[in-house]
């Protein structure tokens, strides 16, 4: 069946998500263990991905635990640090594929709150058709309901949407309705995928 619509995560798929390498660069890997050997930040984040307030939730968290307090602050107050560097290949064939009039849409375990503050600051989150968030639909992939709301929402058969995320699970649970999918480990295999799927031509994929 033809494709109607490409769906992009956003973490490591079109901007870096890796805050150990932040951390690694701020305050050293040898604190950085220590830090996430004694907070789960990743957890911490995950409530926020939910639903839960961004500035609230990590000054709480902050507060739990004092010792690591300017550290904790930082996940709130250097959040685009976190989410960066952008990932250039993917953002062209974003945009790429838009230009073709082809329905690219976003689906990202996101907080609410730390969406709209990275908007203005990563430009290319305003080049899509449709935004799925998370934080806004109150479930994180790979929660089934998650994938069933985009559907709802979109009204487009499973088998005509292309997924793209760089985590198995979330691979696998979009496969077990029925969309297309592609584990993604670089923008290349990216651009591949979409020119053998008919999208987008070699030129345009950037091979």
């Amino acid at each position: 069946m033809p494709i109607e619509a490409v769906i992009f995560d956003i973490g490591n798929v079109l901007t870096r998500w890796q805050p150990e390498a932040f951390y690694d660069r701020v305050i050293g890997p040898e604190r950085r263990r220590a830090l996430f050997g004694e907070v789960d930040l990743h957890h911490m984040n995950d409530l926020i991905d939910a639903g839960a307030p961004f500035r609230e939730t990590i000054y709480s968290w902050a507060e739990m635990f004092p010792e690591w307090r300017p550290e904790i602050r930082m996940w709130h107050d250097r959040w685009i640090e976190l989410a960066t560097p952008r990932i250039e290949g993917s953002i062209a064939l974003q945009r790429a594929l838009r230009a073709k009039g082809i329905a690219v849409f976003a689906l990202t375990n996101f907080g609410k709150h730390s969406f709209d503050e990275a908007v203005p600051k990563l430009d290319f989150l305003m080049d899509f058709d449709r935004h799925y968030v998370s934080g806004r639909m109150g479930v994180i992939k790979p929660d089934p309901r998650i994938y069933a709301m985009v559907e709802q929402d979109c009204g487009i058969a499973p088998d005509r949407l292309i997924f793209t995320d760089d985590r198995e699970d979330n691979i696998a649970a979009a496969a077990a309705r029925g969309w297309q999918v592609h584990h993604f480990t670089g923008w290349q295999g990216w651009a591949r995928r979409l020119v053998d799927e008919g999208l987008l031509s070699e030129a345009e994929a950037g091979l």
